[in-house]
């Protein structure tokens, strides 16, 4: 299923970079599975609030409260002398980047080995259409977050995006309201 601009434009009304994320859009979905009408309604929701509809490529907050997350490996000695080589500090340096803000040093490397693209040392790769969807849709496979849209579970898909896990609580995800509306836009817009 390829998506059309006027579709797009139509889930996402405040975009006015729509055209450019397009292509590398379908692309990413064909590309990672995301191609049924529940997907595809489900990860563009995702992706449509974590970017602010494609107008933030990177995270609005400096990354200060990253800096000591060791299950985002900003901790690990390695993160810690690559982002001073940079002039700054892993949760900083690796704040959320692309349209699903990867976030921290251990997801930023797990990026770069599936998909060939150095944004260890170059985060902003991911602000990139091509890169920033492509890392997107690797983030939509390995965690599993088909399993949640194709039961329609919007809740689910927002609670792994935002959380990292699922809770028990409904709609506790920073966004939902968003995220919820966004989907049910999509729905009404994909065929």
């Amino acid at each position: 299923m390829i998506l059309t601009l006027a579709q797009l434009q139509r889930i996402m009304p405040a975009s006015t970079r729509a055209s450019l994320f397009l292509e590398p859009l379908n692309a990413a979905m064909q590309e990672f599975g995301i191609d049924t009408r529940l997907r595809i309604a489900a990860f563009l929701s995702q992706i449509g609030h974590e970017s602010g509809q494609f107008r933030f490529m990177e995270e609005l907050a400096s990354g200060a409260a990253y800096d000591n997350r060791a299950d985002l490996g900003n901790t690990n000695p390695e993160a810690i002398r690559i982002a001073a080589a940079h002039g700054t500090t892993p949760g900083r340096f690796w704040k959320g980047h692309g349209p699903i803000q990867i976030t921290g040093y251990l997801n930023h490397l797990a990026a770069m080995m599936a998909l060939h693209v150095d944004c260890v040392e170059q985060p902003s790769l991911l602000c990139e259409p091509v890169h920033g969807c492509r890392a997107a849709g690797w983030f939509w496979s390995v965690n599993g977050l088909a399993k949640w849209a194709d039961a329609g579970d919007i809740d689910g898909v927002s609670d792994v995006v935002n959380r990292g896990k699922k809770t028990a609580a409904i709609g506790d995800a920073n966004g939902f309201a968003e995220r919820k509306v966004l989907f049910d836009r999509a729905l009404k817009v994909i065929p």
